[in-house]
């Protein structure tokens, strides 16, 4: 009789292979089979030089319960096979990462796991530039949100008076609707002088920054592409006095329209 495996479901941070925990480099190691999504960058896959590394990223995000049955159904079999299985995710798993919803179906199927957490894009992208999400004086929260909407659902199932309300707001997977996002904004009372930051594939080498206000800022990033992080509120412009969002000779990302926009940033005490 086999002796089960185990299960570690572990977060790849969000591209940049230096951002990896040691946690996850060290399961990595350890591991007999990777099972990774879309978004895990591919060098992450150097530290498990040993495994077998299966590739179970999904089409889009608004994914059919049978890709993420498969999932499940992977994980379990390769663990009753008795090896040391790391599903690895990107950014975090437990942030809009299905990452408990995978938990819960090994904890059904009887197999032991750990839990390994990874830098979320939504701190660890914007914070890679300089934006903060909050600042003393000019944000004291800020909320996170997802940029789409399960099968069947209504975009308007978001909390918009909680977006508009918060200091700074976060929509992760949201660029290809970005222009109902700025729109149901507007709509619920944020001004459209409100300074908005898009970072397309954030902490990578393909990085590109689109810097704009609500007003403006579905066409000055026209062009963005998933994945993507958008920051709304006025701590975009702090990351514009810390410098790092528009000194070309100290990173080589491009930019979009940076000229363009100067933003205020509040100095009080």
């Amino acid at each position: 009789m086999n002796t089960l495996g185990k299960v570690i479901v572990a977060g790849a941070g969000p591209g940049d292979p230096s951002l990896l925990t040691i946690s996850a480099v060290d399961a990595l190691k350890e591991a007999d089979v990777v099972l990774y999504d879309r978004l895990v960058n591919p060098e992450i896959l150097a530290y498990a030089p040993q495994a077998d590394h299966v590739y179970v990223g999904k089409r889009n995000y608004h994914t059919p319960f049978s890709e993420q049955d498969r999932i499940g159904r992977l994980m379990v079999a390769y663990a009753r096979q008795g090896k040391t299985v790391v599903r690895l995710k990107g950014g975090d798993p437990f942030v809009f990462g299905r990452g408990s919803e995978e938990c819960l179906e090994l904890r059904r199927a009887g197999i032991e796991f750990q839990l390994i957490p990874g830098v979320s894009s939504f701190s660890g992208v914007p914070g890679m530039l300089g934006i903060p999400l909050t600042h003393r004086g000019t944000a004291a929260n800020f909320a996170v949100f997802t940029g789409h909407t399960a099968a069947g659902k209504s975009f308007f199932e978001i909390d918009w008076e909680l977006a508009v309300r918060v200091d700074t707001a976060v929509f992760l997977m949201g660029i290809r609707h970005l222009p109902e996002i700025v729109s149901n904004l507007t709509l619920f009372g944020r001004k459209p002088d409100t300074p908005v930051a898009i970072i397309e594939r954030g902490t990578t080498s393909e990085q590109r920054i689109y810097l704009g206000n609500l007003a403006n800022i579905v066409e000055k990033a026209a062009e963005a592409k998933p994945p993507a992080v958008i920051i709304i509120g006025q701590v975009v412009g702090i990351g514009e006095a810390i410098g790092k969002l528009g000194k070309l000779e100290q990173s080589p990302l491009s930019y979009q329209n940076f000229n363009d926009q100067t933003l205020a940033v509040n100095s009080a005490n």
